[in-house]
């Protein structure tokens, strides 16, 4: 039987529109030298994938929507993936530099994905400076989360440049393949579940106001509105132990308000050991000295403008939920935590311990409660019109009170070399999601190998000039250092 998306994934179907894509995506950079023949090709990527396409199932299910919108749609596996569709190859001019590559990849993330097929497409590119290629891989929000991106990307990686063998998928004995396969209900079925899902919401929703309302400061949108840190605190006050959290207001920015269909990308690399020597000399994590280089660079790009507002940004965090929530099948395991970077404090050892302190609340708020309740706030409405809810609230947001003013996020990756049809994977730059909520800049983070890959993906009206914060990213690790030999 097919599975049911979740309410949670079901909302990055709902904001989709024109302009507010839904889709996250990374950009391989391989060294072909040490595959066979000294190439990587398409079709050998299309033999990868045709084999191990079980090992990542995000990629050979397609939507099956409820008759009507009574319920949330359904994942049905597609039985025979079109490759040709799928999986294309392009070239870049020469030379074929970093920014020629990112111009062409933000003309990609700018497209959307056809809900008819399986929510996927994969590129190979040619073309690159020293003989290099890159693939760049997407596919939609609603099917993956940043952990589970990862995850798909891993099922078409070896840790040698000979590809592992993979066993073939195993079928229950004496079952044809297409009875075994994942199919939707028919629409009957499908309207009868979705007539009981909306019998059972009042249910879903005495239990969202029990667990939730304590904690409506963290909703993004809702936190916002006059009054909502206030009830959360008299609620908490009879017997919860979560921590407050700080009142923040979120400045207007040039990158605030709604978006354009229009991309611009910047990718660049910084060395994990020398954020590590940072994190050691100043007692704090990874993590921090990431939000802290953010921070440098938002500040510089803003004050360069003379557009830094005297408030700190608030920046949207995804926290991975993964085993917290009751449910066996959710593509997306994440939640967002809200937290101020402190881009008013010059100094940067300071802003660093700001950053630092501001992280620590955020995880003791986490630690105190989990996050299941997120859960049952998207669970607590219809169907139908959660939809509608969902729409409504990214227009509000957009033309009033901004939720948030970007989102940065941090994925682990592996500390070892990876190779794709043999090609040795040089450097995964992720990409991520802008909206008219969450404002029209994204930073995400991949370690891998000993690198920390940076993905900047911006509204090119907005920003024009994305490739400047990869510069001050670079300028702000530099001056930490130097911060750090000077304590040691």
């Amino acid at each position: 039987m097919g599975r049911q998306l979740s309410a949670l994934d079901a909302q990055f179907l709902n904001f989709e529109t024109a302009t507010n894509l839904a889709h996250i995506a990374g950009l391989t950079i391989l060294d072909p030298s040490t595959a066979p023949g000294g190439a990587v090709t398409r079709d050998g990527l299309v033999g990868l994938l045709s084999k191990r396409l079980h090992l990542a199932p995000p990629l050979r299910r397609r939507l099956v929507e409820v008759p009507l919108g009574l319920d949330h749609p359904y994942w049905a596996e597609d039985q025979d993936v079109d490759f040709d569709y799928h999986v294309r190859e392009i070239a870049l001019p020469p030379p074929g530099d970093d920014h020629q590559l990112a111009a062409l990849v933000a003309r990609l993330h700018g497209t959307r994905l056809d809900r008819r097929r399986p929510l996927w497409e994969l590129d190979l590119i040619h073309g690159l400076a020293e003989g290099r290629v890159a693939v760049y891989t997407k596919v939609h929000h609603s099917a993956i989360d940043g952990v589970t991106g990862a995850e798909v990307l891993a099922a078409l990686m070896d840790f040698t440049p000979e590809p592992r063998e993979v066993p073939p998928p195993e079928e229950p004995v004496d079952v044809p393949i297409w009875e075994s396969a994942e199919r939707a209900p028919d629409a009957v079925e499908m309207i009868i579940r979705g007539v009981g899902r909306l019998l059972e919401n009042p249910v879903a929703l005495v239990r969202f106001v029990a667990g939730a309302v304590p904690r409506l400061d963290e909703v993004p949108i809702v936190s916002q509105i006059p009054g909502a840190g206030l009830i959360s605190r008299l609620i908490r006050g009879g017997g919860t132990d979560l921590p407050d959290l700080p009142r923040m207001a979120v400045p207007r920015t040039p990158f605030s308000g709604p978006i354009s269909p229009h991309r611009r990308f910047a990718f660049g690399t910084l060395p994990l050991d020398e954020v590590k020597r940072v994190k050691n000399s100043f007692g704090v994590t990874v993590n921090d000295v990431v939000m802290a280089l953010c921070a440098a660079a938002l500040r510089r790009w803003l004050a360069k403008r003379d557009e830094l507002p005297r408030l700190p940004l608030v920046v949207g965090i995804p926290v991975s939920t993964r085993g917290e929530l009751p449910n066996d099948f959710l593509a997306n395991e994440v939640t967002l935590a809200m937290t101020a970077i402190p881009t008013d404090i010059a100094d940067p050892e300071a802003r660093l311990r700001a950053v630092s302190q501001a992280m620590k609340l955020v995880k003791e708020r986490f630690a105190a409660a989990p996050a299941t309740w997120l859960l049952e706030f998207s669970q607590a409405m219809p169907a139908a019109l959660s939809a509608l809810a969902d729409r409504a609230a990214f227009r509000l947001a957009s033309r009033t009170a901004p939720a948030m003013n970007l989102v940065i996020s941090n994925v682990p990756g592996p500390q070892s070399p990876l190779y794709i049809c043999g090609g040795r994977v040089v450097a995964q730059y992720p990409m991520s999601v802008i909206t008219d909520v969450s404002g029209g800049i994204n930073i995400t983070v991949f370690s891998y190998n000993g690198s920390l890959d940076f993905g900047i993906v911006v509204d090119r009206e907005m920003v024009p000039d994305v490739w400047d914060l990869i510069d001050y990213l670079r300028d702000a690790l530099s001056e930490l250092t130097t911060l750090a030999e000077h304590e040691s």
